[in-house]
């Protein structure tokens, strides 16, 4: 090993003397520094213009400069020497691989030790931090490093050992702020170590020690190498103490490069810079015809990448990596196969170019919900280009695109030879409507149609739904309701009076219809929303002040998406939709769901992809009640068919993912469904699906709006950061709510169960099961307080947080003997204490559609119907459904009609 005090000086090297009296030399450039490997501490004694394999394990002699290849070796002293020329280091050592550099690193620290680390990081890096955590006491912070100032919060003076950075970011090509990050913790806690993982730069492109940096590591499997005919890693570093430590380490385990690993990575060091040159420039190639094609790109190269300006002030080039999204799976999953240049391969930067999808290969070993949680798309593809002729790269891409179906043939050739697939552009829409105007067209839409949808409770398994245990929810008898009504003046509008009685119209064809991916009858939508119609809508139809509140953007972003990809056969249909709720907005209690169903289920039936059947007759309820009122969910009798409530539920799923980002799917299927559910999200060990509980049993609760906001999103990624910190802690915490929850399914479904030994036993996994959250710290004061009032001794009443935590709601239990008077008596003392109580009842209907036709007439109206007929026999709706008051709206809308429910 090269010793360490002749190695300060040698990252310029040193110019050939003497120098010509006329003119002074200049000091090399990088690429003449990578070919010209010269050591003038080590030279050859036979003059050897390549460096020799010292292919031996031991040397002869006492008190020799080596004496065993574990201890140090010429050829590998040769290569550190060089390495740390190129790359401003003082200090340089080549070991086993690049995770057996970062092995080398992290036991620099001790137990109690803080690090904090990215949230976009190589898998096997999460793979090393996360046994850290669990078996050497060192606490982890996760961070999205890209904005510097997430980073001060975790930065303690004396307990902050190291900060693990890494730019660009493997898969997502985020940049971080190398040198404002490093300055900002050096000034805050200047012992902290900051470690650079520069791999997907390499030396040529950036320099982090430069920026501050105290280690830099790279594998040198990649780039510096760059021919995947080796393992290696490398450490750089300027400072003495540091490198003493390292190699006393890496002395002490061995994993010391091979003598002749190291000639094939001194080897591959001197073609670093052409090579680069190369890849970079095919990269900019591909990134930019993806780009053009419409897809999103990650490439800090592209104008439009969000880092561009901080990677252009640290870096001297792009790289040669770039990601990409389709927006399904099953599409990326395809392109991938259909490549024949590029290989099918975990790893980069080697001659040979690649082609990857990292959520099920570099970084499956991240769980599904951290990913998730991470923002890392499951249909995200990894280009690691090489140096094959640029125009061959391009055309096998091209290729694959073609046959996976991600892109066709432009109409117009003299544009491009090849645009993104089925998107709807201007001479495309032309085309289409010339093509259906001989074609039948559909009746023109003049009914209302009036749809609602129950709100959910969930009973037991929120939160640890996300890591794959299975939750029990059940719907209320709060609903959201939703009203279309025709307008035919080419006009689109939306009021959601819940939401400050939100108001915007859009002119139908000014839409962004130019972004849209349709997706035609009878498919169903991809499992990656399309981000371009997203940031189209946000960007070009949003109304301006829509800002003011993000709860309309959310429904206004969602109803603008649903409605644009569903049109279909050249219809847009001209209509207003309204949406009223006896549900608490933002609780915890589905009222997200419930809209996006009500969404969903509208516009189905406007863009004519669903049919209501004909209506049964009329029966009365047991008890009596309003005979044109026909319930029919737990009877065994859907007047909804299956296929509708399908459709429905997968639509709405869509709209939850709009709102949400990353939901369970509980939600939205006990709104369209009803009743109560088992549900087990798939990518865990666990069978999962959704399972309805037969033989439900209607029960009272409780709802208790805390009417705190919550941040459903930092609450699902903080219960999953703290699984990465403390997995056997959080495991046996998941366990345990699973073993609640199919307890409660036993119970729920059991017909001998006595009504009082079930209310019993739901109250004690009640309070079990929020203990658990409140271990998963998902629970709030405001809550807690909720659940202390229940439970005072006049009370006995069990409670429990539900949905996300954090503020929202909490659900009590409320038994069937409580006296009236006593239950008015907690309900005035809620209010009292601010909170907002409402007594319900769960499992009942799911989704309702009203017939939009007079009782007694048939659901679908004659085809020579015009509006004056006699079918339209119905005073609209629009008007009394804004101004009924909301302890009205439910008793208003069952007497309007013949409902049809799930």
């Amino acid at each position: 090993m090269a010793a360490p005090s002749k190695l300060t000086d040698l990252h310029d090297l040193p110019t050939p003397d003497p120098e010509s009296p006329y003119r002074s030399r200049k000091p090399y450039r990088f690429s003449t520094l990578c070919a010209t490997v010269d050591n003038p501490f080590a030279k050859d004694q036979y003059g050897s213009s390549s460096v020799p394999i010292y292919q031996t394990a031991t040397f002869k002699g006492v008190a020799g400069e080596y004496d065993y290849s574990r201890s140090g070796n010429p050829t590998r002293s040769h290569l550190e020497h060089h390495i740390a020329k190129i790359s401003s280091a003082g200090h340089a050592f080549a070991v086993s691989s690049g995770m057996a550099a970062l092995d080398i690193i992290t036991r620099l620290l001790k137990p109690g030790d803080e690090v904090i680390a990215g949230d976009d990081l190589y898998g096997g890096t999460n793979r090393l931090l996360t046994y850290l955590k669990t078996n050497g006491g060192v606490t982890v912070h996760h961070v999205d490093t890209t904005v510097p100032e997430n980073v001060l919060p975790h930065v303690k003076p004396g307990k902050t050992a190291m900060v693990l950075l890494e730019s660009p970011t493997n898969p997502l090509l985020k940049i971080v702020d190398l040198a404002k990050i490093a300055a900002d913790v050096k000034e805050r806690a200047p012992d902290a170590v900051i470690v650079v993982d520069n791999t997907m730069m390499s030396p040529y492109c950036q320099r982090p020690l430069e920026y501050g940096a105290d280690i830099v590591y790279d594998s040198a499997t990649k780039y510096l190498s760059g021919h995947h005919d080796l393992m290696a890693g490398i450490i750089t570093c300027n400072r003495d103490d540091l490198g003493k430590q390292m190699a006393f380490i890496i002395n002490s385990v061995g994993n010391a490069l091979t003598p002749f690993d190291s000639f094939l990575l001194l080897r591959g060091c001197k073609t670093l810079a052409i090579r680069m040159d190369r890849q970079q420039s095919t990269a900019m190639h591909v990134a930019t015809m993806l780009d053009r094609l419409g897809f999103k790109v990650n490439y800090p190269g592209l104008p439009n990448h969000p880092g561009r300006a901080i990677h252009e002030r640290i870096a001297n080039g792009y790289g040669a990596v770039l990601s990409f999204t389709t927006g399904d799976k099953a599409l990326s999953e395809r392109i991938v196969g259909a490549t024949r240049l590029w290989g099918i391969s975990v790893s980069f930067g080697a001659v040979n170019s690649l082609i990857s999808m990292p959520c099920v290969m570099s970084h499956a070993s991240i769980d599904a919900a951290t990913r998730a949680a991470r923002g890392l798309p499951e249909d995200l593809i990894r280009l690691c280009v090489g140096i094959e002729d640029p125009e061959d790269l391009l055309d096998d891409l091209e290729h694959a695109l073609l046959e996976a179906g991600a892109i066709t043939v432009s109409a117009n050739a003299d544009e491009h030879q090849y645009v993104r697939a089925t998107t709807s552009t201007s001479i495309s829409r032309a085309v289409e409507k010339l093509a259906i105007s001989e074609a039948p067209q559909r009746p023109r839409e003049r009914r209302e149609w009036f749809v609602s949808a129950p709100g959910k409770v969930i009973l037991f398994g929120e939160h640890a739904v996300v890591h794959g245990v299975t939750a029990v929810a059940a719907s209320v008898d709060l609903r959201c309701y939703g009203l279309t009504t025709p307008r035919h003046d080419g006009k689109l509008s939306v009021q959601f009076c819940d939401i400050d009685d939100f108001y915007a119209e859009w002119d139908v064809d000014q839409l962004p219809w130019d972004a849209v991916t349709p997706v035609s009858v009878g498919e169903e939508h991809p499992e990656a929303l399309d981000q371009r119609l997203i940031d189209a809508i946000n960007n070009r139809a949003m109304p301006a002040d829509v800002d003011k509140s993000s709860k309309a953007r959310g429904a206004a972003l969602a109803f603008l998406y649903l409605y644009m990809v569903m049109a279909h056969g050249g219809e847009r249909p001209s209509f207003n939709f309204t949406a009223r709720s006896t549900l608490p907005i933002g609780a915890g209690l589905g009222s997200s769901a419930s809209f996006s169903v009500c969404v969903a289920t509208a516009l189905l039936l406007l863009h004519q992809r669903i049919e209501i059947p004909p209506l049964p007759a009329p029966t009365r309820e047991a008890g009596g009640g309003d005979p044109g009122h026909l319930h029919v969910s737990h009877q065994g009798r859907r007047a909804i068919p299956p296929s509708v409530a399908e459709e429905a539920n997968r639509w709405a799923f869509v709209g939850e993912k709009i709102l949400h980002g990353n939901p369970s799917g509980v939600d939205n299927s006990v709104s369209v469904y009803g009743g109560a559910l088992a549900y087990t999200r798939a990518g865990f060990a666990r069978k999962s699906g959704m399972e309805q509980i037969s033989g439900f049993k209607s029960l009272r609760f409780l709802l208790t709006d805390s009417k705190v906001p919550r941040d459903t999103k930092k609450l699902v990624a903080g219960v999953s950061e703290m699984k990465e910190r403390e997995p056997e802690v959080v495991n046996a915490i998941l366990e345990a709510i699973q073993s609640i929850s199919d307890e409660a399914r036993r119970a729920l479904a059991d017909p001998e169960l006595s009504r009082e030994a079930l209310l019993s036993a739901i109250s004690a996994l009640i309070n079990e099961n929020h203990a658990h959250l409140v271990s998963l710290g998902v629970s709030h004061a405001s809550l807690e307080a909720i659940r202390a009032k229940t439970a005072q001794s006049a009370y006995k009443l069990s409670t429990k947080l539900t949905g996300a935590g954090g503020g929202g709601c909490a659900v009590t239990l409320v038994p069937d003997d409580i006296r009236e008077e006593l239950l008015q008596q907690l309900i005035a003392e809620l209010l009292a204490d601010n909170f907002q109580p409402y007594l319900t009842s769960v499992g009942g209907s799911g989704l309702g559609v009203l017939s939009p036709y007079g009782q007694d007439e048939p659901s679908t109206p004659p085809a020579e119907a015009d509006e004056g007929d006699s079918y339209m026999t119905r005073e609209p709706l629009r008007a009394t459904f804004q101004e009924k008051a909301v302890r009205e709206l439910s008793e208003w809308a069952e007497s309007r009609g013949r409902w049809l429910y799930v």
